[in-house]
C-alpha cells in the first residue's frame, strides 16, 4: 500500500503521525512511505532519519495526498485539507467527529474511509489509541493548571502544592478515566489536595485503593459538583463518552460561584467540551476568561510536547496500521472488531452511532460497507 504522512498544519501543533521507527516497520513489510519534507522537525524528526527508515521525501502537502492511499495523520483535516482528499482514500486518525459538524459533512461529501483513533476499542471497552494522548494531555493538564494559578497569569495565586505551614491547592478532577488518573497522579506528586470524581463507584472504589492519601474520590452527580467547584483551585474536566459529544457538567451558572482566578482545564475539548463555555483555544492563546475564571481549552495539548507525544503514539497505533496496510481496510475491519469499531464515515455514510446522532444524521451499520 502505498502510505502518506503529511506534515500537520493545525495551530502549533508539532507532533507527526510516524516516526522513522514506524516507517521502517511499514517498509519492511513491503509497503511505500511518503513523508512531506520538514513533516517531523517539530519533533526532532528530520528527512534524513525518514530517508535512513526507507521512506521518500516529498516536497508539499499536495504531493502526499495526491499519491496515497492510505494518509496516516494526528489531527483531524483542517478546511485547507478536505480539497486534497480523494475519495476512496483512507484517512487514519483523530477526528473527534461529533464536536464539529463541518468536519462530518466535508468527510461524507468527499467519499472517504474515515478510521478514528479515538473510537478504536478493545473488548474490555479501553480505547487503545486514544489512551497515549489521553496519558500526556492528563498529565500536562495538571501542570497548565498549575501555572495559570499564578498571579502572574491571572490566576488565584496559590502554589499547588503549598509549603510548610500554608495549605496545598485544592483539585478537583472531574472523570476518573485514564486523564483524570493521570492528571491525579501527577497533581498528588506535587502534594495538591486532590478530590477526584467519577459516576462508577466501582472505579471510585479502584482509585481510592490505588491513590495516595491526598487523593480522595467523590461521586460524580451535579449536586456534588456545585458544591465543590466553590472551594477548588484547578478543576479539570476529563469526562469522555466515546466517539460522542461531552456533556456540559459545569455550567455557566456555576462560575459566579468560583473564587476569582479559578482555573478551568478541559481536557475534553476535542469531544465539544465538558464546561458549559468551553470554546476551543490554541497553544498560541490558550486561556480566555469569563467571570474572573480562567478557561484553558487547549484541543491539542499534547502537541506542545510533541516528541514525548509522536514517540508514544506511533507505539499505538502501528500495529493497527500495518494490519490496514497488509490487507486493506475492508479486510483488516472484517478481521479485527477493535479495528472496525474506529469506522466512523466511509464512502458518504456514517457508521458510528454517536456521530450520527450528534448532528441528527442518517446512521448506517458498519456491516452495510463491508
Amino acid at each position: 500500500m502505498i502510505i502518506g504522512v503529511p506534515k500537520e498544519i493545525k495551530n502549533n501543533e508539532n507532533r507527526i503521525a510516524l516516526t522513522p521507527a514506524g516507517a521502517a516497520e511499514l517498509v519492511k513489510h513491503g509497503h511505500e512511505v511518503y513523508v512531506q519534507a520538514g513533516g517531523g522537525n517539530g519533533s526532532g524528526f528530520h528527512d534524513e532519519d525518514y530517508i535512513a527508515a526507507g521512506a521518500i521525501i516529498l516536497p508539499t502537502i499536495e504531493d502526499v495526498y495526491g499519491i496515497a492511499e492510505m494518509i496516516i495523520k494526528v489531527k483531524e483535516p483542517i478546511e485547507p485539507e478536505y480539497k486534497l482528499i480523494k475519495k476512496g482514500q483512507i484517512l487514519y486518525t483523530y477526528f473527534h467527529f461529533a464536536s464539529s459538524e463541518v468536519l462530518t459533512n466535508a468527510m461524507i461529501e468527499n467519499g472517504s474511509v474515515c478510521l478514528a483513533y479515538e473510537t478504536v476499542e478493545l473488548a474490555d471497552r479501553s480505547l487503545p489509541l486514544l489512551v497515549p494522548m489521553s496519558e500526556v494531555a492528563g498529565r500536562m493538564s495538571v501542570q497548565e493548571g498549575a501555572k495559570y494559578l499564578e498571579k502572574t497569569y491571572g490566576g488565584y495565586g496559590v502554589l499547588l502544592g503549598g509549603v510548610p505551614g500554608v495549605l496545598p491547592a485544592k483539585v478537583l478532577i472531574i472523570g476518573g478515566g485514564i486523564v483524570g488518573t493521570e492528571a491525579a497522579k501527577m497533581a498528588a506528586g506535587l502534594g495538591a489536595d486532590v478530590t477526584i470524581m467519577d459516576v462508577s463507584l466501582k472505579r471510585l472504589r479502584y482509585l481510592d485503593d490505588i491513590m495516595p492519601a491526598n487523593v480522595k474520590t467523590m461521586m460524580s452527580n451535579e449536586f456534588n459538583i456545585r458544591e465543590m467547584v466553590q472551594t477548588h483551585d484547578v478543576i479539570i474536566g476529563a469526562v469522555l463518552i466515546p466517539g460522542a459529544k461531552a456533556p456540559h457538567l459545569v455550567t455557566r451558572d456555576m462560575l459566579k460561584t468560583m473564587k476569582a482566578g479559578t482555573v478551568l482545564v478541559d481536557v475534553a475539548v476535542d469531544q465539544g467540551g465538558c464546561f458549559e463555555t468551553t470554546v476551543a483555544t490554541t497553544h498560541a492563546e490558550p486561556t480566555f476568561t469569563i467571570d474572573d475564571v480562567i478557561h484553558y481549552c487547549v484541543a491539542n495539548m499534547p502537541g506542545a510536547v510533541p516528541r514525548t507525544s509522536t514517540i508514544a503514539l506511533t507505539n499505538a497505533t502501528l500495529p493497527y496500521a500495518i494490519q490496514i496496510a497488509n490487507k486493506g481496510w475492508k479486510q483488516a475491519c472484517v478481521d479485527s472488531v477493535p479495528l472496525r469499531k474506529g469506522l466512523n464515515v466511509v464512502d458518504g455514510k456514517v457508521v458510528y452511532e454517536g456521530v450520527a446522532e450528534a448532528f441528527n444524521l442518517p446512521f448506517e451499520n458498519v456491516e452495510s460497507v463491508l
